[in-house]
Parts: structure tokens; C-alpha cells; sequence
């Protein structure tokens, strides 16, 4: 290899530079991050023991792990907690996934009868704007004990993700559309080789956004009419007054939340390579 090629191929000083300023500025917002959750932590077990609030209503950080470690005993009153946090993930997973692949359909629909969108739009708004937890105990009547929590899921995330995908479609670029129409493209052709691809990344924020519906919707749901999950941990330990569980399934329910983000944002980095 020649000198001017070392030369092409070598960052330059600048180039340098700015990348050190990169991962230093990442560096930070990392520390800054940890930085903040340590001081809640803190807080949150200094403040009962000074007996500025009442323990009885907050818990402590140092007594979740002790708490968790003696709930992943199963026993015959009380499965493990592991088990508990199966049902709630796998339910949320269903949730979104069938919202995903029920607001596409919709939404496609809508993009392809025009007409049915105006007809539909007010209704659709006003769905998506009803407060879904007041149809948990119609849920339950309908469904019973178990697809209710599907059911009040699926109707949390479902419109706002027909509302999310359809603007996405509208906002393929019209040029786009009128050049497939140019070379003689049926509307199915420009459906699957114009508008689906070019919607990629409104489709991974709709699913950032349907997943964590989705996991309100569960919880919600096992407010209502379960006997497993972490949402009826919550209630079930908000009702005998122990704080300590329920600190336990809420904490449990970020991890979920954070490992379902982390996911999404993996899958999102991957799809946004291969474009």
C-alpha cells in the first residue's frame, strides 16, 4: 500500500477529536444516569430510616433482594415469583404482537380505501382516546378470568397503533408512489415494495410504543382477575400491607420494561443496517 493511500485510509486529527468528544460525552450521560439512580436509592433508604417517611408506605432498597430471594421459594399458598414474571411477560408479548400484526391489516386497509378512512377516523380518534382501564370489569364478563387480561391489553395498545402505522403510510413520499405508478406498479405492488419498506422505522416506534401499552394492559388486567402475575403480586400485596412485595414486582416490571426497550432498540439498530 502506498503513502497516499496510508494517507486516504488514516483518520485524520480532527476526525480524531471528534470521536474522543463522542464517547466522552457518551461516557458522561452513562455516569450522569448511574449518578441519579444511586441518589434515589439513597434517598429511598435513607428517608424511612430517618423516619422522614413512614417505611410502612415505601420499604427499603436493602430489603428487595431478601424479599425476592424468599418469593422464588414456590410453596403451596404462593408460586415463585419467576413464574409470576413468565405470565406477566408472556401475556404482554401476545399483547403487542397480535396489536402489531392487527394495526398493520388495519392500517393498510385504511391506506388502501381511502374512503374507509374518512368514514372511520372519528371513531378510531375516540377509541384511542377512551379510558381502556373502564372496560376491565366488561373484559372480564365477556371473556372471563384469563383472556380478559389479553383482551384489555390488546385494547390499550390496538388503536394507537393503527393511528401511528397509517401516518406512516401517508407519509411515504408522494414521489415515490407516482414514480412505481410510472413504470405500471398495481397498488398491491406499491403496498408491498413502496409503502411497507419505506415505513420500517414507523413500525419499530409503534412497537417501542405497543409494547409498553401492552405491559399497562396486562398489569391492569391482573389487577382485575388473576391469580398469577406481578400485577396481582401488587394488589395482592398492597391488600395484606406488604410493601416489600409489592416493591419487589414493581422493580421486576422495570427490568421487564428495560429488557423489552433493549430489544426493540437492538432490532431497531439491526433493521436500520441492513437499510
Amino acid at each position: 500500500m502506498s503513502n497516499t493511500d496510508l494517507a486516504v485510509t488514516r483518520p485524520s486529527p480532527k476526525y480524531r477529536q471528534w470521536l474522543r468528544r463522542e464517547r466522552s460525552g457518551h461516557l458522561t450521560v452513562r455516569l450522569a444516569q448511574l449518578a441519579l439512580l444511586a441518589v434515589v436509592l439513597v434517598l429511598w433508604e435513607i428517608l424511612p430510616r430517618a423516619q422522614i417517611v413512614n417505611p410502612l408506605f415505601t420499604s427499603y432498597p436493602s430489603a428487595i433482594w431478601p424479599t425476592f430471594l424468599d418469593m422464588l421459594k414456590t410453596t403451596p399458598q404462593q408460586p415463585s415469583i419467576l413464574l409470576h414474571a413468565w405470565s406477566t411477560l408472556a401475556a404482554t408479548v401476545v399483547g403487542f404482537s397480535i396489536a402489531m400484526i392487527i394495526g398493520t391489516v388495519v392500517a393498510a386497509a385504511l391506506w388502501w380505501w381511502d374512503g374507509l378512512y374518512r368514514v372511520l377516523d372519528p371513531y378510531l380518534v375516540v377509541a384511542n382516546a377512551l379510558p381502556k382501564t373502564a372496560f376491565v370489569p366488561i373484559f372480564y364478563i365477556w371473556l372471563g378470568p384469563s383472556l380478559s387480561i389479553y383482551g384489555i391489553a390488546l385494547a390499550i395498545s390496538l388503536f394507537v397503533t393503527v393511528l401511528m402505522i397509517y401516518s406512516g403510510f401517508q407519509a411515504i413520499d408522494p414521489n415515490k408512489i407516482k414514480l412505481a405508478q410510472t413504470f405500471g406498479a398495481s397498488k398491491a405492488q406499491i403496498l408491498t415494495k413502496v409503502v411497507l419498506p419505506g415505513s420500517v422505522p414507523t413500525f419499530i416506534a409503534a412497537l417501542k410504543v405497543t409494547a409498553g401499552l401492552s405491559l399497562v394492559g396486562v398489569v391492569v388486567g391482573e389487577f382485575q382477575s388473576a391469580n398469577l402475575g406481578l400485577g396481582f403480586l401488587i394488589q395482592y400485596g398492597s391488600q395484606i400491607f406488604k410493601v416489600n412485595i409489592v416493591m419487589v414486582a414493581v422493580t421486576i416490571l422495570a427490568i421487564l420494561s428495560s429488557l423489552m426497550y433493549l430489544a426493540i432498540s437492538r432490532l431497531e439498530a439491526a433493521v436500520m443496517r441492513r437499510r
